[in-house]
């Protein structure tokens, strides 16, 4: 039914009607689909697809029936959210990237897994997630965060990663109650990054989900253009955040230093 389900809503709802009232019978014909739900492109296919759906013994009015109970399934259906981040384009709504950061970082009851590849500002930009920490005891806190090794740096990685951490309790980390951080070691390879930690996501109370293309700083949060998507789903958001902790797990990602 794919020609069918592809009509938008008020024009399956019309031909449901039409279905239904006898307006639109066997043999089917791209006229009188066209005069029924007045449209001109598309016609034939969806005419082609009744006639085969009738073919199949589907009757209009078990047609109809279809495109209610798809219609029903798709009403219950989350819907995500697209957010933006960047310039305003007049008449066009959409979400903000920093707005819905903070919303969710904010207002988590249990636990709050955030991923960024990046971030600048530590105290502002881990502000509100601190902040919440701090005022609701028992919140679980897993940040997931790169640790950059620069072009020609033989540095050994554990002198690396203790200076991040070093920096990141001293500096970059504003609450008094602490988050447990993770990294991906591949990333501090000598001979080149043989990966590193790219995803920007955040999962709260396994029941809220964002995918985000942009880091957790001031220029993606509010200046350059960065898309993403808000989603209230369960089983998608507790797929992420158990996908995460079975790379901590395998010990694919590892702690970083409390001291």
């Amino acid at each position: 039914m794919d020609e069918v389900i592809h009509l938008p809503p008020h024009l399956r709802m019309r031909l449901c009607h039409a279905l239904d009232a006898g307006l639109l019978t066997v043999p089917y014909s791209v006229s009188g689909l066209q005069s029924v739900l007045g449209i001109r492109e598309g016609a034939e296919e969806v005419v082609s697809e009744l006639g085969r759906l009738e073919t199949s013994g589907v009757s209009g009015k078990g047609v109809a029936e279809l495109i209610r109970a798809v219609e029903r399934a798709t009403n219950r259906m989350p819907k995500p959210d697209v957010v933006w981040s960047g310039p305003e384009v007049k008449g066009l709504h959409a979400r903000d990237t920093r707005r819905v950061y903070e919303q969710l970082l904010g207002s988590a009851k249990r636990s709050v897994w955030v991923s960024s590849y990046a971030f600048f500002d530590g105290p502002r930009a881990f502000d509100v997630l601190a902040r919440r920490m701090d005022d609701t005891p028992g919140l679980s806190v897993m940040l997931l965060l790169n640790i950059q090794r620069k072009r020609g740096d033989i540095t050994k990685s554990a002198a690396l990663v203790r200076k991040f951490a070093d920096r990141f309790w001293a500096t970059d980390w504003p609450g008094s109650s602490r988050p447990t951080v993770f990294y991906d070691p591949r990333a501090l390879d000598e001979d080149g990054p043989g990966g590193v930690l790219h995803a920007k996501a955040v999962v709260a109370d396994e029941e809220t989900l964002f995918v985000t293309s942009a880091n957790l700083t001031e220029a993606a949060l509010d200046r350059n253009i960065e898309v993403g998507l808000l989603m209230r789903d369960h089983a998608l958001a507790a797929t992420l955040s158990r996908h995460f902790q079975g790379l901590i797990d395998c010990g694919l990602l590892h702690p970083l230093p409390f001291t």
